[in-house]
């Protein structure tokens, strides 16, 4: 089934979030309330909600996206490109940006979106961002109604599963498995909230986004047991 998809009408995606604000002291007394509330059951008695609030990027109650790196196929005879490129700055701007590429260039039935784990966090994550910030979605974020089989969401993590629904992988150990040659990253996400918020460097995250963007085009190209992309096929727009 997968051989049958063409390349070019999937488009390729990572995402990177923080919290929304620098520090829990930042916020108001209303949201610190709702934040412990909210990470109570993962912070158990081990953190108190002000240690734990550098993870809040996770939910997109309490986080914000500072880039969305996305990467597609584009194939000539038997010359294949692939090229990526990152909406960064103000998150409503690279939201309404995300979405215009959708809408003008990915919005056909034949187009897919596809991630790592992206079903469980990239996917709702900008739908959600986007409605908080009073956008439409797209008909590719907006699931209402859709069928399992129309959704338009492919997820290596999902595909290496085969059915085995409690099973996770990483993108990581993912590509380490399957000979993917592992791309030199100087930082890992556990790593985003600090180089964004104390060392203000969004490109080092730019890099490492559009980095897993490739990670996953490579994983897919595996699953349908094709040649790994080389570097002078990957274009950085």
């Amino acid at each position: 089934m997968l051989e049958r998809l063409n390349l070019e009408h999937i488009l390729f995606l990572d995402i990177e979030t923080v919290p929304e604000q620098p520090s829990f002291d930042v916020l108001d007394p209303e949201k610190r309330e709702l934040w412990e509330q909210k990470s109570r059951y993962q912070r158990k008695d081990t953190y108190t909600p002000e240690e734990f609030y550098d993870r809040a990027g996770i939910w997109a109650e309490f986080g914000k996206i500072i880039c969305i790196s996305v990467g597609y196929f584009n194939l000539k005879g038997d010359i294949r490109n692939f090229r990526t490129t990152t909406f960064h700055g103000e998150e409503v701007t690279l939201l309404k940006a995300f979405k215009n590429l959708i809408d003008t260039h990915f919005n056909g039935t034949r187009h897919l979106l596809c991630g790592h784990n992206a079903k469980e966090f990239d996917f709702p994550y900008i739908a959600r961002r986007m409605i908080i910030h009073g956008i439409s979605l797209p008909s590719k974020l907006n699931l209402f109604g859709k069928k399992p089989w129309e959704i338009p969401h492919l997820d290596t993590m999902e595909l290496w599963k085969f059915g085995d629904y409690k099973h996770y992988t990483s993108l990581k150990l993912l590509t380490n498995i399957l000979g993917i040659p592992s791309p030199k990253q100087d930082i890992d996400g556990s790593m985003v909230h600090q180089v964004y918020y104390g060392e203000n460097d969004l490109d080092r995250i730019i890099t490492y986004c559009e980095l897993d963007v490739i990670a996953t085009a490579q994983v897919f190209l595996r699953l349908r047991n094709e040649p790994l992309l080389v570097d002078d096929e990957i274009r950085h727009l």
